[in-house]
């Protein structure tokens, strides 16, 4: 009867399908998954056209629902099956899960950008199999440098507040609209520090101009260190995934060899 319960009857059935990707089952329902993400991807895109007939509108609001549907069971069917239901609510996949879904019930259904949100279900779907290798890289190289970024991200911070106060200092007077506060001016430091530029607004004094030519140069060496920094971890763990490769390999040898020996 436990056995049943935990592993056989139709939770026993459900979860090679929700959970093994490998599986028959699984590959059937990880496509199935797949083909309806890019149907309602299509779809959102579908309803911002203007001259969209009203039947149409109808059906894809319709096609919208059931995919909403279809994705709230399935997440309610995988904590089921869940043999850690909490475990799986609060891991990676699961909160993707709840991501898609939460804003739907949450806010109603007019939110086609937050519709977005179901390419991440792409990453359960695919598993990230071929990936998964370098996403570890990844954050490994992360976990190596993230002291020192959050470290420079605090110095950006303080960098952003001076450069904004310093705009503000020097076109305020010439441009009291565009640089009424240094809360408009924190808008231009943040397009210009990183190298963006949008335009929208610009230094017309000479002050300012030479004020923004450092910020500019000194933007394109802050926005290039956390860069740096990542590719130098990311390398280091390249290095020593490399190695630990290499003396595997050694060790697997040794043992073959001693292997004839410690038979004789």
């Amino acid at each position: 009867m436990n056995g049943t319960g935990h592993g056989g009857g139709l939770r026993g059935k459900l979860r090679p399908m929700l959970e093994d990707v490998r599986s028959p089952s699984g590959r059937r329902f990880a496509l199935f998954i797949q083909t309806l993400i890019f149907l309602s991807l299509i779809s959102v895109s579908l309803e911002t056209l203007p001259d969209l007939p009203k039947t149409w509108r109808r059906f894809l609001d319709v096609f919208d629902l059931l995919v909403i549907l279809v994705f709230t069971v399935e997440y309610a069917l995988r904590i089921w099956v869940a043999r850690r239901p909490l475990r799986f609510v609060f891991s990676l996949y699961g909160l993707i899960d709840l991501a898609v879904i939460a804003p739907f019930w949450i806010m109603g259904a007019d939110i086609r950008a937050l519709r977005a949100f179901r390419l991440l279900r792409l990453v359960r779907v695919l598993k990230l199999v071929r990936y998964s290798r370098s996403l570890n890289h990844f954050w490994h190289a992360w976990r190596l440098v993230r002291a020192d970024i959050q470290m420079f991200a605090g110095f950006v911070a303080i960098f952003l507040y001076l450069s904004a106060l310093g705009i503000w200092h020097f076109e305020h007077d010439a441009q009291p609209e565009a640089f009424a506060s240094v809360f408009d001016a924190l808008w231009w430091a943040v397009v210009t520090l990183t190298t963006v530029g949008y335009g929208d607004i610009y230094p017309v004094t000479p002050g300012g101009r030479l004020f923004t030519m450092l910020v500019v140069l000194l933007g394109i060496g802050l926005v290039a260190v956390p860069s740096g920094l990542l590719a130098s971890a990311f390398q280091e763990v390249r290095r020593n995934e490399r190695e630990i490769r290499a003396l595997a390999r050694r060790r697997g040898d040794g043992t073959e060899a001693a292997g004839p020996r410690d038979g004789e």
